[in-house]
């Protein structure tokens, strides 16, 4: 069986990766699974300079999912560099760095750098609050999607991978945008803007009051959300939103996503990831699939 996937000019081993915000830099997980075993690490949100993140409570647990306002906490992208970049190339996997900020300028001038590390792809966060417009997220529009996309792909070499926000009415504008101006392939969904109440206090859970819903509970938005940017670009997707089982990753795939990341379940339980890619396995086993590749976008309809 064949489970190598090309994502973006990323050819990794099988098509498993880990969510960005979920897995650090690898080096908790590395103590519980083997992550040679994945077909890559999509690390830690990693900005230009460190940044101190939300003040806490930052984590609230909801019904089949989880609020999170962590405010993009991380060392900057010199540390990760000097420390982080040099564990991780340790492991038989590819390194996708998840890039984030909060001008455009932040942006081309973090993936300059991201230009010349050892590392085989960047994933492009466009759900960052941009301060010049108000703090509403870079990837609402085709036009904003298009504009960022188009300035980093100028100082990037490497294969680009447009994150997305689920928060706009239409996918697919966005997605055309990324294609537009040159990027390798999406990802998507990011998180959902979400809310929790503590009815006793009357005051939000989390000390910022909303924040980005992930989980079992976001799934099947997240698969519709893959099967419409699927029609309406011809780049690669890699899926994310609720994956927890081998069977989730199947049907992401199916809808479209060539590759696929887990988030929240590796709070679930560390192995999920690792136990995802033997339930594939499984699955292709008893469905006499000999390529994964077979079933990417193969959805029928009614």
């Amino acid at each position: 069986m064949n489970l190598e996937v090309n994502l973006a000019g990323i050819k990794m081993k099988n098509p498993v990766t880990v969510a960005s915000g979920t897995f650090g830099y690898g080096r908790e997980y590395s103590e519980l699974i083997d992550i040679s075993k994945l077909g890559a690490i999509v690390t830690k949100g990693t900005s230009l300079k460190p940044k101190a993140g939300n003040k806490p409570p930052r984590v609230y647990e909801t019904t089949a999912g989880m609020l999170n306002s962590i405010g993009l906490q991380n060392p900057g992208v010199e540390y990760f560099a000097q420390n982080d970049l040099p564990f991780l190339r340790k492991f038989d996997t590819k390194i996708i760095v998840n890039a984030c900020g909060s001008t455009q300028e932040e942006y081309v001038e973090l993936c300059k750098i991201l230009n010349t590390l050892d590392i085989d792809g960047v994933e492009l966060n466009l759900s960052c609050p941009n301060v010049k417009a108000g703090c509403m997220a870079f990837g609402t529009t085709y036009e904003g999607v298009k504009q960022i996309t188009s300035s980093v792909r100028k100082v990037l070499d490497k294969p680009l991978i447009v994150k997305l926000t689920p928060n706009v009415t239409n996918i697919q504008e966005p997605a055309k945008g990324a294609e537009d101006a040159g990027a390798d392939a999406i990802s998507l969904i990011n998180t959902l803007l979400g809310m929790s109440i503590d009815i006793n206090t009357r005051r939000p859970h989390l000390a910022n009051n909303m924040g980005g819903l992930s989980g079992p509970a976001i799934k099947p938005v997240g698969v519709r959300m893959v099967y419409q940017a699927h029609n309406a670009v011809k780049i690669p997707i890699l899926g994310l939103g609720g994956i927890v089982t081998g069977n989730d990753v199947i049907e992401y795939m199916l809808a479209g996503a060539t590759a696929i990341s887990i988030g929240t379940g590796n709070f679930i339980s560390p192995d999920t990831s690792i136990k995802a890619i033997e339930q594939i396995e499984e699955y292709m086993r008893k469905n006499k699939i000999e390529d994964i590749n077979e079933i990417i976008g193969k959805v029928q309809m009614n």
